[in-house]
């Protein structure tokens, strides 16, 4: 009886084991809201003396057509949107995401400036971010220092 009893339970933790591998795993890196996911918001190392920072990352998987309208972290004072065909008058953050389409903020296009550095931002290290969007709502992801300049 006990082998019987130790062989179903072999079976079912093999079987759950299978499972748990076939599933899709969110990678540290993606942050989700209901109309969309954001992949991998980074920035470079910064000065010691640097005032502003730029902010890429990836919005996919967008169900709907959302505005990222609104960013916070406690490592800066605000945030503009600067870039390729950001004019001086449109730099309030106010940057369409179109559903069905990949969209890139990076540092060869349209970017987040972050505004207002309060400290040197040091490779290796993550920093809180807060991303508010008209229709998904707030999502609290992070903010990797990923490169040196």
């Amino acid at each position: 009886m006990t082998q019987h009893f130790d062989r179903r339970f072999l079976l079912r933790g093999l079987m759950v084991s299978g499972l748990v591998a076939c599933l899709p795993s969110a990678r540290a890196c993606e942050f989700f809201c209901t109309t969309l996911r954001v992949t991998h918001p980074w920035t470079r190392v910064s000065a010691a003396n640097a005032t502003t920072a730029i902010v890429s990352m990836k919005f996919d998987e967008v169900t709907d057509d959302d505005r990222l309208i609104h960013l916070e972290t406690p490592v800066a004072a605000g945030a503009e949107l600067g870039g390729v065909g950001v004019g001086a008058s449109k730099r309030e953050l106010n940057f369409l995401i179109p559903a069905g389409q990949e969209t890139l903020l990076s540092e060869t296009g349209t970017f987040i400036r972050l505004t207002g550095l309060k400290h040197p931002l040091e490779l290796g290290r993550s920093y809180p971010l807060t991303l508010v969007f008209e229709k998904g709502g707030r999502i609290e992801a992070d903010l990797s220092v990923d490169y040196e300049s």
